[in-house]
């Protein structure tokens, strides 16, 4: 087997307007497709990130809460590269999102902080300076 890359991240989100919003808007995020999906009476949403991948979000009626935050085993976080922190962080301050302090990753000498997306999923922003 060889793997080639990461084709997408699904997510479901407990009010899908809000994370449509979220995921969409305010991280910008481009719209691949969007199916209103009757038998299962949820929405699939396919969101484009920059380096072909995608993030699926869905919506299903009264899905369970998250366990804990973040070290509930399973996915941990989504991590984003971002070139400039700084600006990332000014941006998603403008709309309202509630960021963490700025830390260094004592590893590799690269800074990154963590938000959270609607349902409280906690995402990075990796900061990847050229």
């Amino acid at each position: 087997m060889q793997l080639v890359g990461l084709h997408h991240i699904a997510i479901i989100g407990s009010d899908y307007a809000r994370s449509r919003d979220f995921y969409h808007r305010i991280l910008g995020l481009p719209i691949v497709s969007e199916t209103w999906r009757e038998e299962r009476q949820s929405w699939k949403l396919n969101l484009a990130l920059p380096d072909g991948s995608q993030i699926e979000l869905f919506s299903f009626p009264a899905p369970p809460p998250r366990p804990s935050r973040p070290e509930a085993c399973g996915l941990r976080h989504l991590a984003l590269a971002v070139s400039d922190l700084e600006h990332a962080r000014a941006t998603l301050s403008s709309e309202g999102v509630e960021l963490e302090a700025i830390r260094t990753d004592e590893l590799t000498g690269q800074r990154f902080c963590f938000f959270a997306d609607p349902d409280d999923l906690p995402i990075e922003l990796y900061e990847c300076r050229r």
